[in-house]
């Protein structure tokens, strides 16, 4: 294990978030908040720990495989304990557990929330409480990449695969650092789109940048109470639109960008995705019907809850805790399937949902045709056993986090439904569920031993469990390990 390059990494991290903190900084500085001293408390903090973690700089700055697993895992632990700092000091959250469950939250794009009042909040901490959504949203990491590059020998990809959303990540360029500019390039161009179109709807600037920070890293962090719904209809329809943009593969954009359409319309993890959540709008409008004066309006509300739930972002325009259980039923479904590989969107990923379809097709075929050979094929390319093995372990491990998580949580005697739904938000990074925990409410009533399990999930969920597994399983630290994948 390459210990130096380890903490070298970390330290570059908690510089780039003292560089970060600079911006909700000036925010306060506009608005002449008297927070603004917690800001700078931490970014010196932040300066403090980043220069005792560069001081020694490595002489290999080789990243293997494992390495990267562990500053991925670390690294995002770091931001978030860090990130929590500015809520405490200012008093504004004045509970440090609550303030880091708030920050995970940011970071990892859930969007689950301790408070009952978002308003209250100064305008520099509203600020930074969404942004940690756009920086969470393609990855720490990433970011860092696409500023300068981290390590040799293919250390960088190893980071990306660490930190990456999905099955798969592989390389859109030879270079990864080139691959990380291409994708905040494609994240920055649509953010700022987003931003436009707001602005154009009416809605005021603070209010705009906030949002679309919330909606490209599929977050949901508000800065009403009323979370999207005071907005207009325009407003509302380019927000359910660009949640639906957000989750998919941005590896379709730059097909699309280098004019590759074929490559780009054939993937079938895209179709299912645009399938499944067609599919989920039309039949919640049906069922909703009574529940709003006109079909369109019901239509309205589906397509932004579907469209919010499914690509884990959060926001909502209704109380969809108050809709029948047929349309509820429905929103927990796709809140565990997720949105595409590669997104800024959570949960399981509907290319896991694929190939587990896909791997039990093959298991039953076997059972009927024994002698034959079946080779299985996503978007024309053959699916390895390796590829298949990882996602039934994913699939197998996710079971079992989520039915610990839930034990534990249970213990605080709420319904089965608000805790059931509790833990498929946070570990899908969704934000709101159902019950106690719906769009209306928030996490603030929970023990700090569940607020606690919720951090872990929000982490797992967000790191594709791995990461943080691996960091805490002893054999991992031997020396023997130390091989490049």
């Amino acid at each position: 294990m390459n210990k130096r390059m380890i903490a070298y990494v970390l330290g570059i991290l908690l510089f780039c978030e003292a560089g970060l903190l600079l911006l909700p900084l000036a925010i306060g500085f506009i608005y002449s908040e008297s927070v603004i001293t917690s800001f700078l408390i931490t970014i010196a903090v932040l300066c403090v720990a980043g220069f005792i973690l560069t001081r020694l700089k490595p002489r290999d700055k080789t990243i293997f495989a494992k390495d990267g697993l562990f500053i991925v895992a670390l690294g995002w632990i770091f931001l978030s304990l860090f990130g929590a700092l500015p809520f405490f000091i200012s008093g504004e959250i004045p509970n440090y557990i609550d303030a880091v469950f708030e920050t995970v939250s940011g970071f990892t794009t859930t969007g689950a929330s301790i408070l009952s009042d978002v308003e209250a909040l100064s305008k520099s901490m509203l600020f930074w409480r969404s942004f940690t959504h756009w920086i969470g949203g393609m990855g720490v990491l990433v970011f860092v990449m696409a500023v300068l590059p981290l390590a040799g020998g293919g250390g960088d990809l190893h980071l990306m695969r660490a930190e990456s959303p999905g099955p798969s990540v592989g390389k859109l360029v030879p270079r990864s650092n080139k691959t990380a500019r291409i994708l905040y390039g494609i994240y920055l161009g649509m953010t700022v789109i987003q931003i436009v179109l707001l602005l154009i709807g009416g809605m005021p600037v603070f209010d705009s940048i906030t949002i679309t920070f919330g909606t490209a890293g599929t977050g949901g962090f508000g800065v009403l109470n009323s979370s999207i719904a005071s907005y207009n209809v325009f407003c509302q329809t380019v927000i359910t639109v660009f949640m639906a943009l957000f989750g998919i593969n941005f590896n379709i954009y730059f097909l699309l960008l280098f004019k590759k359409f074929k490559d780009a319309f054939k993937s079938s993890e895209l179709w299912v995705y645009l399938g499944i959540m067609g599919t989920a709008i039309l039949t919640i409008t049906i069922n909703i019907r009574g529940c709003f004066d006109t079909i369109l309006e019901a239509f309205r509300h589906a397509a932004f809850q579907v469209s919010s739930i499914m690509t884990t972002t959060g926001f909502s325009t209704t109380d969809f805790d108050k809709w029948p259980e047929l349309s509820k039923t429905i929103l927990v479904m796709v809140m565990c399937i997720g949105a595409c590989a590669g997104s800024t969107g959570g949960g399981f990923k509907v290319s896991r949902v694929i190939l587990l379809l896909k791997y039990a097709k093959k298991t039953i075929h076997s059972y009927t045709h024994p002698r034959s050979v079946k080779v299985i094929t996503f978007d024309g390319q053959r699916v390895t056993n390796e590829t298949f093995q990882g996602t039934v372990a994913f699939f197998i491990v996710y079971v079992i986090i989520f039915a610990v998580s839930l034990l534990v949580v249970s213990a605080d005697k709420y319904d089965m439904v608000t805790d059931f739904t509790a833990v498929a938000a946070t570990f899908n990074n969704i934000g709101p569920g159902l019950g106690k925990v719906g769009p209306t409410a928030n996490f603030g009533g929970y023990s700090a031993l569940s607020k606690l399990i919720f951090i872990a999930d929000m982490l797992l969920g967000r790191l594709e469990i791995f990461p943080l597994i691996c960091l805490f399983t002893p054999s991992l630290h031997k020396k023997h390990f130390k091989k490049k994948l």
